[in-house]
C-alpha cells in the first residue's frame, strides 16, 4: 500500500521540471531528468592535479615531475554544459537550492572524506555585493553527506583581489600572493578546501600552502568543475557519472 507521503511526493514529482531542459523529471534523481543527468561531463582524470586523462589515475606524468601542494583532487567533471550552466545559475541567478544536489554529486566522488571542510572565502566586500559565498553553500551540502565538520570562519581573504577568470596563470599567482589569512586554532591533520570551479589551481594552491605552514599533513581539493588547459587534456571518450 502506498503511503500518503509517497502519494504526495509522487504528485509533486509529476509537476517538477528539470531545470536544464524544463521537461518533467522522469528518473530516480529528484532534480534532473535522466537525459540531462547522463550529460554531466564526467571524464577520467588525475586524482592529484585534476586534469582530464584517458583513464582515472592517482598521479599522471606531469604530477610526477611537478607535483601540486595538495594530496587528492575531487571533481564532478569539466567546466562545460551542464555544470557550467548550473554553476552560473547558482552564482549569478541566486538559485541557492542548486548547491545541495550539486554537493551531493560531488560527495559521491569522495572516497576518503576529510574531517574538516574549509570553503574558499570571498573578500567581505565581494561577499557583501553578491550576498553569499557559493563555496560555503557547496561545502555545507558536501558536509551533510560525508559527516565532515564545516568551518566557514577559519580561512579568510584579507586582500580584495581582481576577478581571476580573465587573468593569466602568472597574473593569478601574483594576484593571490598573501591573499589569505588563517585563524590560529588547532587543525586536524587532514583538511579539504572546497571551491566551485578550479582553473589553474592558483587559488587552492595558495590556501593549501597556508594550511601546510600550520602543520596540516594532508590537504584535499573538492570542486564542482575543473577547467583544463588544452596542453593537459588527453582525448578520452565521454562517460556517464559515477554512481
Amino acid at each position: 500500500m502506498v503511503s500518503l507521503f509517497d502519494q504526495f511526493t509522487n504528485f509533486l514529482r509529476r509537476y517538477h521540471r528539470c531545470p536544464l531542459c524544463h521537461l518533467p523529471v522522469d528518473g530516480p534523481h529528484p532534480v534532473w531528468c535522466s537525459h540531462c543527468l547522463a550529460r554531466f561531463p564526467y571524464r577520467p582524470y588525475c586524482h592529484h592535479c585534476g586534469n582530464t586523462k584517458t583513464t582515472d589515475t592517482d598521479y599522471c606524468g606531469q604530477c610526477l615531475t611537478t607535483p601540486r601542494p595538495w594530496q587528492r583532487f575531487y571533481r564532478i567533471g569539466e567546466h562545460q554544459f551542464p555544470l557550467r550552466h548550473l554553476i552560473h545559475q547558482l552564482k549569478f541567478q541566486r538559485k541557492f537550492w542548486l548547491a545541495q544536489p550539486l554537493g551531493e554529486l560531488l560527495a559521491k566522488q569522495i572516497d576518503e572524506p576529510a574531517p574538516l571542510l574549509l570553503p574558499i572565502p570571498l573578500h567581505p566586500l565581494r561577499q557583501l555585493h553578491r550576498g553569499f559565498n557559493q563555496s560555503s553553500l557547496i561545502a555545507q551540502a558536501v558536509a551533510r553527506q560525508t559527516g565532515s565538520q564545516l568551518d566557514t570562519r577559519r580561512l579568510k581573504r584579507r586582500r580584495y583581489t581582481p576577478s581571476q577568470h580573465k587573468l593569466s596563470k602568472a597574473q593569478r599567482q601574483h594576484n593571490l600572493d598573501r591573499a589569505f589569512i588563517l585563524k590560529r586554532k588547532s587543525l586536524p591533520c587532514h583538511v579539504a578546501l572546497v571551491d566551485d570551479v578550479v582553473t589553474t589551481g592558483s587559488t587552492v594552491a595558495e590556501a593549501t600552502l597556508l594550511l601546510r605552514q600550520q602543520g596540516v599533513k594532508r590537504v584535499d581539493i573538492y570542486c564542482l568543475s575543473f577547467t583544463p588547459t588544452e596542453k593537459n587534456v588527453e582525448k578520452s571518450p565521454r562517460s556517464v557519472p559515477k554512481s
